[in-house]
């Protein structure tokens, strides 16, 4: 479905991803692992548009799209949720999804499709009347997952689903993603949580200082504990 063909990114004079590939397949949940400053968001940035890529391609559904701008891109089904969620704290919960579905025509799908995420964050429809800033961490996580899923995405790419939140809502929030998988949503994860996203990821990649320094099966990475103490700091579970 993706395909990231040696791209580049650059700050300036500073090169922020080095010649990276990666492939995210129809289905599958994808993690992005790393420390910070591994270049993971400006991965993700280039995926979906905000920065120009240096160099190397990316493929959407076998379509160039570096040309694309991000309105474009998420018309065509890519969509970011991004860290530190970035809601609008002013907004109702309701006026904050109707804004996700902002890129689609079809009236009734965004109907069905807000009756779907609301059946499946039913927190959400409790408080669908409520400010978006009167939202506790995890439920405002909840919410940024699901403006962006009302674009009506193909693949979803989550930016630190996890930050800042309590183990007890970080095991919600995973399996609410593994939960999407379920429903066909192919899902590309940046985490710094690796254990937990190791636990519901297909594959993972690992990024150190803007370069790709592993990829393979998210069992064969978990269980390795020279790879997770190398790259990420962690020891295996």
């Amino acid at each position: 479905m993706l395909e990231v063909d040696s791209i580049s990114v650059n700050y300036g004079p500073v090169r922020a991803v080095h010649s990276v590939s990666l492939t995210v397949e129809e289905g599958e949940i994808v993690a992005l692992l790393g420390p910070n400053g591994a270049g993971k968001t400006s991965l993700l940035s280039a995926i979906i548009g905000l920065v120009p890529v240096a160099e190397g391609t990316i493929s959407f559904q076998g379509q160039n799209i570096n040309r694309l701008d991000t309105e474009s891109r998420v018309e065509r089904g890519l969509s970011v949720t991004p860290e530190g969620r970035h809601i609008f704290a002013n907004l109702t919960v309701e006026e904050n999804l109707i804004l996700g579905a902002a890129s689609r025509r079809d009236k009734d799908g965004i109907a069905r499709d807000l009756e779907t995420y609301l059946d499946m964050f039913p927190i959400l429809r409790e408080r669908y009347t409520q400010s978006g800033g009167s939202l506790s961490g995890g439920e405002q996580q909840m919410l940024a997952v699901v403006r962006s899923l009302m674009s009506g995405p193909k693949l979803l790419m989550l930016d630190e689903p996890s930050l800042g939140l309590a183990p007890r809502i970080v095991d919600q929030i995973f399996k609410l993603i593994s939960g999407l998988r379920d429903r066909g949503l192919t899902i590309l994860v940046v985490e710094q949580n690796a254990q937990e996203a190791l636990k519901f990821a297909d594959r993972a990649y690992i990024l150190s200082t803007g370069n790709l320094e592993f990829s393979g099966t998210a069992e064969e990475l978990r269980t390795s504990a020279d790879l997770m103490k190398a790259y990420i700091g962690e020891g295996v579970a």
